[in-house]
């Protein structure tokens, strides 16, 4: 298949320019510093930090300030901001842009999870036009030349699409560009995207680039999307989990070259080791730690590769780095890449539910004042999209 929709095999958000057009979505626990960095060892692309909440940010927690940092090798620091009060996330952006922390903030109106949007917030905040504009157009505002972008879904659910008139809004706001995850908060991350939708997006936003977001597994995926879309580029989730070389496969697909990583399970086993390294340097040299957050990857990483379940279950309890040591000493590094076995979707789909929702909150696209508290108490710190 060809990639001759891209004008290039680049993408521009603003004054940066991406060498592929791809994105690494944001994910709570997961795109911290050290999986940004493993990623980008195996291929270009723009690595967005897990989402920041506004307010932790302006209150400056130790755990958002942690967040926010980025290593020297990360030249385009990317952060994703969440926010559901338009004061404090201007004040948030201000803080990254005055203090110099960030060269690109995307905003996060996708989160579909219910302690989230039963109070307004992620996907449910865009049904809400005025506050959504507003809060953008603040936050452009606020940023000057560091380029801002959204990400949002379709809506809350079938009969409660918002992500046309969102994107509309967003691109008046004066963002850089616009990503979609083309499922509902109803549908959470269950069934199959409607990449149709992406592709409607593309034909009503004009002069920003448009995103393509779900179910894309494989380069594969990511060359058919752009080519049934015609979207500008990709932003890869659950796809990269245990996966960091699908972004070798990305920028090479897109370069129009054919290749594809078929790692053996010695190579799979030195991406795992490696990832546990750079997490004891994001964790200031806790190992303890370092494993704790290594052990939620092990299923992604061996997903169809001929590992006993007794050791998958002693590295999903390793303590150290040793004891991961000597666990992958004792694997058949030799043995080839499974295959299909090895692909396809991974992480929680969930199921479609019906959204959890402040009372009357679909009645009317007005923000009701009643709803202001509702929406302060929103702020919460969880990723989604």
């Amino acid at each position: 298949m060809s990639t001759t929709t891209l004008p290039s095999p680049g993408l521009s958000i603003g004054p940066i320019d991406v060498a592929s057009p791809v994105v690494l979505a944001p994910m709570a626990g997961i795109t911290n510093t050290a999986y940004r960095r493993l990623c980008r060892e195996y291929g270009a692309g723009l690595y967005v930090s897990e989402m920041i909440t506004s307010r932790a940010l302006v209150e400056r927690t130790p755990e958002s300030m942690r967040l926010i940092q980025h290593h020297e090798s990360e030249t385009l620091r990317s952060i994703q901001l969440y926010g559901v009060e338009p004061n404090t996330v201007a004040e948030a952006v201000t803080m990254l842009v005055a203090e110099d922390r960030a060269d690109h903030i995307d905003l996060n109106f996708g989160c579909p999870v219910a302690k989230v949007t039963r109070r307004g917030g992620g996907a449910a905040l865009p049904w809400k036009l005025g506050l959504f504009r507003e809060i953008v157009e603040r936050a452009v505002r606020a940023a000057g030349d560091v380029p801002v972008t959204v990400k949002m879904r379709k809506g809350i659910d079938a009969d409660h699409l918002t992500y046309l008139e969102a994107g509309r809004a967003a691109e008046g706001a004066g963002v850089a560009s616009i990503a979609l995850h083309a499922r509902t908060a109803s549908e959470f991350y269950s069934g199959t995207a409607d990449w149709s939708a992406i592709a409607t997006l593309k034909e009503t936003i004009g002069s920003v680039p448009v995103l393509g977001n779900g179910d894309i597994w494989s380069a594969a995926d990511a060359l058919r999307m752009v080519d049934e879309t015609g979207c500008d580029g990709v932003v890869v989730g659950r796809g990269c989990l245990g996966r960091p070389w699908l972004f070798g496969d990305l920028a090479a697909a897109f370069r129009g070259e054919d290749a594809k990583a078929e790692p053996t399970l010695g190579e799979v086993a030195a991406a795992f080791r490696r990832h546990a390294e750079l997490l004891v340097e994001f964790y200031d040299g806790d190992e303890p730690h370092a494993c704790r957050d290594i052990r939620k990857h092990v299923a992604w990483y061996f997903k169809g590769y001929p590992v006993g379940g007794e050791t998958r279950a002693s590295l999903a309890a390793v303590e150290s780095l040793q004891q991961m040591d000597d666990l992958l000493s004792t694997l058949d590094g030799s043995q080839e890449y499974p295959g299909e076995a090895a692909e396809g979707p991974r992480g929680r789909a969930g199921s479609p539910k019906r959204p959890s929702l402040p009372d009357r909150w679909l009645e009317s696209r007005e923000l009701d004042v009643a709803f202001k508290a509702e929406l302060a108490a929103a702020e919460l710190h969880h990723s989604g999209g």
